[in-house]
């Protein structure tokens, strides 16, 4: 029988978002009656910000590279990073890497283009959302929030993937800077561009129309395992 794809996560990135992909990748295979070949590393969050805040792209490139290393070591055929902010450094980490990534900001790009949306906002860290999912977006017309509401989003982002949980006050203060998009910047949908959100709402509870950022990469691995 033909052996599975190993598939190497880099984990820590946050701790909550690596948790929810281990638990949705296996609970989809469990449905196609697959055991899937796993292999988590664990990178530390901190580091990987303090990269990206003080413009070390190369740097995070260089850290990153060591976990994947680790992977293709281990037997890993391909690479998951289950996390927006550190795919600012993907150009240079895929010239560091022997095999091949699946790549989050493709697969979003090609499902809002399967959706048929145009005009978009983002949720995530203050670098997702400035820097447009990393020109991933080029060909969609992408709504900025507001300086303030960028401040906002990005701190209860970064509370979430530093503490796993916010307080409910802050879920209602996305929902509304949500609404506040699609009414005064007629956004068709907002792209859940950070995966610890998933912790606290996803497509279907989000309460406004949203891309899955999360969903679409998983949905990708298990078919890759599954093929």
């Amino acid at each position: 029988m033909e052996k599975v794809p190993h598939i190497g996560i880099i984990g820590g990135l946050g701790v909550g978002a690596t948790v929810l992909y281990y638990q949705a990748i296996t609970a989809a295979c469990v449905l196609r009656d697959c055991v899937p070949r796993l292999t988590i590393t664990h990178a530390h969050a901190p580091t990987a910000l303090a990269h990206v805040t003080a413009g070390r792209i190369e740097g995070l490139a260089d850290y990153l590279a060591e976990f994947t290393d680790t992977l293709v070591k281990a037997g890993a055929s391909s690479v998951v990073i289950p996390a927006i902010t550190p795919h600012i450094c993907m150009p240079h980490l895929k010239r560091r890497v022997s095999v091949p990534f699946i790549d989050l900001l493709a697969l979003t790009a090609d499902d809002i283009r399967r959706r048929g949306l145009r005009r978009i906002a983002l949720f995530g860290t203050r670098f997702t959302i400035e820097q447009r999912l990393f020109g991933a977006l080029s060909e969609f017309d992408v709504v900025d929030p507001q300086p303030a509401e960028v401040d906002e989003i990005h701190r209860i982002y970064l509370e979430l993937a530093q503490q796993g949980r916010t307080a409910p006050e802050n879920v209602t203060r996305l929902r509304d800077i949500a609404h506040t998009l699609v009414r005064r910047g007629g956004v068709e949908a907002v792209v859940l561009a950070g995966t610890d959100l998933n912790l606290i709402f996803d497509e279907a509870t989000a309460g406004f129309p949203a891309v899955d950022c999360l969903k679409v990469h998983v949905d990708a691995i298990v078919t890759r395992i599954t093929a």
